[in-house]
């Protein structure tokens, strides 16, 4: 897979985490921040590493395997591990700006 394969594939999945949804916050988990790697390999795996806004989210089940089943959909991907971290700890700050405009932080 070149450079640029790897690049269209990678805004295609950025697309696709746009779609999916806290239940309990009216924002995405990529414009919450929550997205802290996006890995394309050669073979079109695809590496995720992900948060949530506390560690004890009630919805992490589905959010992950919402993920999971999004991006394995994605034409050009041969399958999907999403990965589970909390370091660096979530806060507001990695939030997109219209984020933070969305839920009145700013």
């Amino acid at each position: 897979m070149t450079q640029e394969q790897k690049t269209t594939l990678e805004e295609r999945i950025v697309d696709v985490l746009k779609t999916v949804y806290d239940p309990e916050i009216p924002v995405n988990i990529y414009d919450l921040g929550m997205i802290y790697r996006i890995d394309v390999k050669d073979d079109a795996a695809v590496e995720v590493d992900m948060t949530f806004t506390a560690p004890n989210c009630p919805a992490a089940d589905f959010i992950l395997e919402d993920v999971r089943t999004k991006l394995e959909g994605l034409d050009g991907i041969k399958s999907a591990n999403v990965n589970l971290v909390f370091e660096p700890a979530w806060d507001q700050s990695m939030m997109s700006e219209e984020a933070r405009v969305e839920l009145g932080f700013e």
